[in-house]
């Protein structure tokens, strides 16, 4: 099975698809994760989605939107970060920009002056941090080692940080098993009382929500399609007639179910 995740190696997502299969592959862009699945070039991506501090990853969510795929399952993975140089001096502090707003209080508090560097993944800062004396990375203490030493360790502003990632597989993979379901709602039409109307086939049908994000649809200013997350299945009857009603209440536009699936923990 060949997967592919954001990279370079070391990175959180890596540790995310290593839970999946090994070995694994990397680019630096979710669009090209979902497009190289989509296409069948690979049998799984991962990518991020939610991190419990930064909320969700909307290039992840955008490119959901633009592919044809399918979610098989979700991996939630602790992130514990760490401030990693080649010594206590340094200029500059890189790291994803996820990473870097995850840590900020402590950055704030003990680097006020450092200047802050967003790159492409955390595992790319740890390498400038390698490559520079005057570059600090935030990553995985796992990433120090090879002349960088850990100045700190859980720096993050939450002890609870985790980040919930996709797993993601050709759309022929889609499966209607597992309890959780991922949908993404298109109505095409705007009205007082729309997304309240959009909501009462769950709550009538006692389908908890566990995530409900709009996003721009592209199509024109002030027009938006919702990211649904449910607690159920696709093969449990209840959210077969909610979702009946809501295609009814989308029938301007449409509705994509992303995929059933079961939740898997890394455990660090």
């Amino acid at each position: 099975m060949r997967t592919i995740t954001l990279g370079p190696e070391g990175t959180y997502s890596h540790r995310a698809a290593s839970a999946v299969s090994e070995p694994v592959e990397f680019t630096e862009s979710v669009s090209a994760i979902v497009e190289a699945v989509a296409d069948g070039e690979y049998d799984r991506g991962v990518i991020p989605i939610e991190n419990s501090i930064e909320g969700s990853v909307t290039e992840s969510l955008d490119s959901l939107t633009e592919s044809d795929v399918a979610i098989v399952a979700e991996v939630i993975t602790p992130i514990r970060h760490a401030l990693v140089a080649q010594g206590e001096s340094f200029e500059t502090v890189a790291s994803h920009a996820q990473a870097l707003a995850q840590c900020r209080d402590y950055l704030e508090e003990h680097y006020p002056e450092a200047d802050l560097e967003a790159v492409a993944s955390t595992a790319r800062g740890v390498e400038h941090a390698r490559e520079d004396p005057t570059v600090a990375a935030i990553g995985h203490p796992d990433n120090a080692g090879d002349g960088l030493n850990v100045l700190a360790e859980d720096i993050q502003d939450r002890s609870s940080n985790a980040t919930r990632f996709f797993v993601i597989a050709g759309p022929e993979e889609r499966s209607i098993e597992g309890g959780k379901t991922s949908l993404i709602v298109y109505p095409n039409v705007d009205y007082p009382g729309l997304l309240l109307e959009l909501l009462e086939p769950f709550a009538e049908r006692d389908v908890n929500l566990t995530r409900l994000e709009s996003r721009p649809s592209g199509e024109r200013l002030g027009d938006y399609l919702f990211h649904i997350d449910v607690e159920a299945g696709l093969y449990e009857q209840r959210l077969q007639e909610a979702l009946e009603d809501v295609e009814e209440l989308a029938s301007e536009g449409w509705v994509r179910r992303l995929g059933s699936y079961d939740t898997r923990h890394v455990v660090e």
